[in-house]
């Protein structure tokens, strides 16, 4: 009860945090160029992988960014996603918004794709830390990836992260996941969100825990090497990726590009 009313005094007014959800849930409401912002802004020369390329939206969601890519130059997309209703939806957008069919994307269940199938670039974005088993995510990306092609994935905030819990939409104090207790948090959370949860694993899309060592140690597992690889920092502070412990506590964003073949010497460290 008492780590409740302490995490209770950094809470936004209910009425609020309604208002924002609601708010956020508008896709539609969204500009074409801020679906891509991201993806732009963490890889160099984004556009000029897309350009041309076979390409897979890996947790494709409602579909929206498959779309995107497909209008900034990609050759073919394949919006990819375990979520049967997403995939529904998706479908039934793409329809009402490209009716002449004159967009190259097309959505499908993960387990759906062939082992034939393979593909230029294999883009992940804000999903890696939401996926149930990440080694066997990892492994499937590889696996319908070409000999020269190359994995982007990009996933934030990192577990302990200032707001890894991913409870920031009602709550401003961070490392709340770090101070307190998990029973504490998600009984402070049932006032904002009514979906039964009562682990971080029960959220929306679900919580895995991932860390940013937890991360590097799947990728090193798999024998993956990264050819571009940038951890920001909270607040611009890039440099403390470099220093053991604090990178943990303070890398809000994790990016890196998997090129198949890749060299460890050749990394490049942003």
């Amino acid at each position: 009860m008492l780590q409740e009313k302490i995490i209770s005094l950094f809470c936004l007014p209910e009425s609020q945090v309604k208002r924002e959800l609601e708010g956020e849930t508008s896709n539609e409401a969204r500009s074409d160029e801020s679906r891509l912002k991201l993806l732009r802004h963490e890889f160099p020369h984004f556009e000029e992988l897309v350009s041309g390329a076979d390409v897979v939206d890996f947790g494709c969601g409602l579909g929206w960014q498959s779309l995107e890519l497909a209008r900034i130059g990609a050759k073919k997309v394949l919006g990819v996603d375990i979520n049967e209703t997403y995939l529904r939806e998706a479908a039934e957008k793409k329809a009402r918004v490209d009716p002449e069919n004159l967009l190259p994307v097309e959505y499908c269940d993960i387990h759906d794709i062939g082992p034939d199938h393979k593909f230029d670039l294999v883009i992940s974005q804000n999903a890696m830390e939401h996926y149930t088993n990440p080694q066997r995510v990892l492994e499937q990306m590889l696996s319908i990836t070409k000999d020269d092609g190359k994995i982007l994935i990009t996933f934030g905030p990192p577990w302990y992260s200032p707001y890894g819990s991913h409870m920031h939409f009602f709550c401003k104090l961070p490392w709340l996941n770090i101070l307190f207790s998990e029973k504490a948090i998600m009984s402070v959370r049932e006032r904002y969100r009514d979906d039964g949860a009562e682990r971080f694993e029960d959220v929306e899309s679900g919580l895995n825990r991932m860390s940013l060592s937890k991360f590097e140690n799947f990728c090193r597992t798999l024998g993956l090497v990264f050819s571009y690889r940038r951890y920001r920092g909270i607040k611009g502070l890039d440099s403390l990726s470099k220093i053991p412990v604090l990178r943990e506590l303070f890398v809000n964003r994790v990016s890196v590009v998997i090129a198949r073949g890749a060299r460890a010497p050749g990394e490049n460290v942003a």
